[in-house]
């Protein structure tokens, strides 16, 4: 009996010896209000620990905080992981059209589906399933965890939208791949981001924005464009939680298990709370002196049949990328969902 009472002792010693702690850095550009940025802390480093204890794992995490911008800006979030500023974060792949495009394709396709779970879960799955979309993280120097993404987008303007006409010749925020979805209205995008946006209409910049509510409401847009017609664009993946490659190599296989939970957590998770959020903002814009209205259905179907097929253009400019297999094994997890695509763009 003292014999194996020894040979335990022997072996627990040995199992804390062989304990690591990794002091690790999480950092976003942007603040933790906003849901991408929040569940970072408030679920990835707040239970990392606690999973490691449940799994049995002698492994811990110490980690350092780093949110709004203290690190770095916003246009900066790539390679800011990649070349390790910190160790992980939230890297916003919509601003990253030329190093990582394939990671950006709900943008070239919208009208698929407003249910923003489902479609991160999706990008999830493409992320495991597809090779050139986890070679686009891996050029940079970053790990894929977990996708992130916002709801529907909506109109916000300062002029009653009855139809698709009354959009002709109206100055309408839509920066990047969201210009392709009005240009045929015969609207003019306009570029800018959610800050700027109330001083951009206010000034007379700009009529409008294709926004989403989430951001449009905390910024108060609403009392420059009272206007609120919903359309439902599409839920859309943004980016997603990230760590540097070299770091995670350094990592052990229980500190890793974790964190790769964590990361399919974080996406249903934030996207959840955002989901939640639009819900509230939504209600209460009336409250606020918004007026509120559906484009109408014949609308919306002239809208989406007058689109270009923006699709296969993006296919064809990133042929060599393997844009086409992603957009079908898109689509195709989309019906596999049950979710009903408002455009069938592998049909176009």
């Amino acid at each position: 009996m003292n014999t194996k009472i020894a040979a335990l002792a022997i072996g627990l010693a040995a199992t804390a010896a062989g304990a690591e702690t990794y002091n690790l850095t999480m950092a976003s550009s942007h603040p933790t209000v906003l849901p991408w940025v929040g569940q970072l802390s408030t679920l990835v480093v707040a239970e990392s620990n606690a999973r490691l204890e449940a799994m049995g794992s002698e492994d811990r995490i110490e980690w350092t905080e780093a949110y709004g911008g203290a690190l770095y800006g916003f246009k900066d979030t790539l390679e800011a992981v990649g070349d390790g500023l910190t160790d992980a974060g939230w890297v916003g792949t919509l601003w990253e059209g030329s190093k990582m495009p394939l990671q950006n394709v709900t943008y070239f396709t919208p009208f698929v589906s407003d249910d923003l779970v489902a479609t991160l879960q999706i990008m999830n799955e493409l992320h495991r399933e597809l090779p050139q979309l986890q070679e686009a993280w891996d050029d940079q120097n970053v790990v894929f965890l977990g996708a992130s993404g916002v709801e529907t987008y909506h109109l916000l303007t300062n002029f009653p939208v009855t139809s698709i006409a009354d959009l002709e010749g109206r100055k309408i925020l839509a920066p990047g791949p969201s210009a392709n979805w009005i240009k045929h209205l015969g609207a003019v995008p306009v570029n800018g981001a959610l800050p700027t946006y109330y001083n951009q209409v206010q000034t007379g910049v700009a009529d409008g924005m294709v926004v989403i509510l989430t951001g449009a409401f905390p910024n108060k847009h609403y009392e420059v464009a009272p206007y609120v017609t919903l359309v439902g664009i599409g839920a859309h993946m943004t980016g997603g939680l990230g760590i540097n490659k070299d770091v995670w190599d350094g990592l052990s296989d229980d500190v890793r298990q974790v964190l790769r939970a964590l990361g399919e957590d974080y996406t249903v998770a934030h996207a959840e709370e955002v989901m939640a959020r639009y819900e509230t903002f939504l209600a209460k814009l009336p409250e606020v002196g918004a007026t509120v209205t559906e484009l109408p259905m014949a609308d919306v179907e002239a809208w989406k049949a007058g689109l270009p097929n923006l699709a296969g253009d993006w296919a064809a400019a990133n042929a060599d990328a393997g844009a086409a297999e992603v957009i079908a094994a898109y689509m195709a997890k989309v019906r596999a969902a049950g979710l009903e695509p408002k455009i069938a763009w592998d049909d176009r």
